[in-house]
């Protein structure tokens, strides 16, 4: 008789949820990212899909991480009016200069991440609409909600997601942007 010996394999958390116009970007915030099984995590239009996810899932989740949420509900009709017209117009050129503004003030070199964002995803990351009420809802779950905000983020206006988040745990990280990572990084 044969015994197998199997090692157990764990999992680092339960799920990721990318950016907008980013794929497997995920090693980039390994700072920020404690690693558990049942911790899930997102970057800026992943982190709405990651809280809408712990929000509806059934599943045991102790940490929600949200890197540089999407923020902009506190933005003028007219702002995210002109986000979608420049990238109807010009595509190419509104996701190069969006990569380029969410990784400032860095030189990192994201482009092995790559992917087209589809004007389905602008839309929905646009318009999304956070809730105090929900989540204050996933909070009662005893869910820790830990937010990182760049000091120097181009996409999102920080003060008003600091002060929208406040409720959580949340941190601003002095000198970096959206991407979270330094001058140098």
């Amino acid at each position: 008789m044969k015994i197998l010996h199997i090692k157990h394999v764990k999992k680092y958390y339960v799920k990721y949820f990318s950016g907008f116009s980013l794929h497997n970007e995920e090693h980039i915030f390994d700072t920020y990212i404690s690693k558990g099984e049942t911790t899930v995590v997102g970057f800026s239009y992943g982190a709405q899909k990651a809280f809408d996810y712990v929000y509806k899932t059934n599943k045991r989740i102790d940490k929600l991480i949200l890197l540089s949420p999407a923020f902009f509900q506190t933005q003028k009709k007219s702002f995210i009016r002109t986000q979608l017209r420049y990238y109807n117009t010009e595509k190419t050129s509104y996701i190069k200069q969006f990569l380029l503004n969410s990784k400032y003030p860095s030189t990192i070199n994201i482009e092995k991440y790559l992917v087209e964002g589809k004007k389905e995803e602008l839309e929905s990351l646009l318009h999304y609409q956070w809730s105090k009420d929900k989540i204050n809802e996933v909070l009662a779950k005893n869910i820790t909600i830990e937010v990182f905000l760049g000091s120097e983020d181009k996409i999102i206006d920080v003060t008003q997601a600091h002060h929208f988040f406040s409720m959580t745990t949340t941190y601003i990280i002095k000198e970096v942007g959206h991407l979270l990572k330094e001058k140098n990084g």
